[in-house]
């Protein structure tokens, strides 16, 4: 595997064995390995931007108004 390929597996198996408690069961890729574990989850909505350190003001994203008093 080419190192950025195994850093995304190393990761992924990382996430598989505190999930699981155990090794991966089978050798596939990290973005595999990553699909199986995230298959079961059910979607849900959340504001990611949400943060105690983050002021409204200096997020902006898509779709959100910009704060034109930050303009300049």
């Amino acid at each position: 595997m080419e190192d950025r390929d195994q850093r995304i597996y190393d990761e992924a198996a990382a996430l598989w064995r505190e999930v699981f408690g155990k090794p991966p069961p089978v050798r596939v890729g990290g973005p595999r390995l990553l699909e199986i574990i995230t298959s079961d989850l059910s979607e849900v909505s959340y504001d990611r931007l949400r943060s105690p350190h983050l002021r409204p003001s200096t997020i902006a994203g898509p779709g959100q108004p910009r704060d034109e008093s930050q303009a300049a």
